[in-house]
């Protein structure tokens, strides 16, 4: 009798064990078994130049890049008073490279340092990006172009990167 009781037990939960939905692996775990991580990595900059691909041929030329750049300027300028104090950067970098500490920094962008970015100085910085990111020279930046290999690393599930089996505390 017990054990057909365990049987219909079985039975009755097989179902709802069945229809579980599996829990999705934390970002930047390991993809799987056979599976090794990622390690291409694109820069906060890059992933931002990518986005002023203004006629989607996935090829940023020199004028999509600096009407991206404007844009993106004008934007965190809305009283256009042509700067941006450091924590207006701070605003500007938190939209359009996805974090407020993201480089570059204000200290980078603020040529003269009166504490104020202007376009003309951030400009000047975005141009020496322009020409890191077109490795070939041609004036336009190209996907592969905004990517690079890099070592792999996993974030652990209490927030703390691990690289190589070594665990770092950030």
């Amino acid at each position: 009798m017990r054990l057909l009781l365990t049987l219909v037990a079985m039975l009755i939960a097989l179902p709802a064990y069945a229809q579980q939905t599996p829990t999705p692996p934390a970002p930047g775990a390991p993809a799987g078994p056979g599976q090794p991580p990622a390690n291409l990595i694109a820069e906060p900059v890059a992933l931002m130049i990518a986005a002023f691909d203004s006629d989607g041929d996935a090829r940023v030329t020199r004028a999509e890049f600096d009407a991206g750049l404007r844009h993106s300027f004008d934007l965190a300028d809305p009283q256009h008073k042509g700067n941006l104090s450091y924590i207006g950067f701070s605003d500007w970098a938190e939209t359009w490279l996805g974090n407020r500490n993201a480089l570059p920094s204000p200290f980078e962008a603020d040529a003269d340092g009166d504490n104020r970015i202007t376009f003309a100085e951030l400009s000047d910085r975005f141009a020496l990006f322009f020409a890191r990111f077109d490795a070939n020279k041609d004036g336009v930046i190209v996907r592969s172009e905004l990517v690079r290999v890099g070592p792999p690393q996993m974030i652990r599930f209490d927030g703390r990167r691990r690289r190589d089996g070594q665990q770092h505390d950030e």
